[in-house]
């Protein structure tokens, strides 16, 4: 299963249409996970247009209809028996790896926004969280961006940064964060 999984789009204050080379990646995907602050509803119905079906959750910045549309957290199944936990705000980053294990004790992977900022945190033991920056509001961040994570049924979840500035090759990895 392969997951696009966006962010903090911001529709319309930051625009009204997603970047090509993102909407390439989440037609491409079989699942699209976006973590919060659409902005509007116009931008959600947006994100379901592109064609494969779309689990969000709502933000801070999201206004009625879409906190209406939307729950504030949700699981997604995965193949081999694996949760992802979807939130908007992971919060500080000092312990945010350990206190998104303890929110979502029965995921694998948690996925969130909120920051801007992309970030990858691995566990020992594979349990990862992950922000995959934002599409379209970059704010400080040096480039726009998306992530992909591949689920197989068996072995472990991948991910990779999408730099969405160029023609949507990986993101330099060192633009990425891996603090917990």
């Amino acid at each position: 299963m392969r997951i696009a999984i966006l962010g903090d789009t911001h529709f319309p204050r930051r625009g009204s249409a997603l970047p090509d080379s993102c909407v390439a990646q989440c037609r491409a995907a079989d699942l699209i996970v976006h973590t919060g602050d659409l902005a509007d509803i116009g931008a959600l119905r947006a994100v379901e247009a592109i064609g494969p079906p779309v689990v969000a959750v709502s933000g801070n910045a999201d206004d009625a209809a879409v906190r209406k549309a939307v729950p504030t957290t949700a699981q997604v199944a995965l193949p081999g028996g694996r949760l992802l936990g979807v939130v908007h705000n992971g919060g500080a980053e000092a312990g945010r790896l350990e206190r998104l294990r303890r929110r979502f004790p029965e995921c694998d992977a948690v996925v969130f926004g909120h920051s801007h900022i992309p970030l990858l945190a691995v566990a020992d033991d594979g349990f990862l969280i992950l922000n995959p920056g934002s599409a379209t509001d970059r704010r400080r961040q040096p480039r726009h961006s998306m992530a992909v994570m591949d689920a197989p049924a068996r072995g472990p979840l991948a991910v990779r940064f999408v730099d969405l500035d160029g023609d949507g090759a990986d993101l330099d990895p060192d633009l990425v964060r891996s603090a917990a």
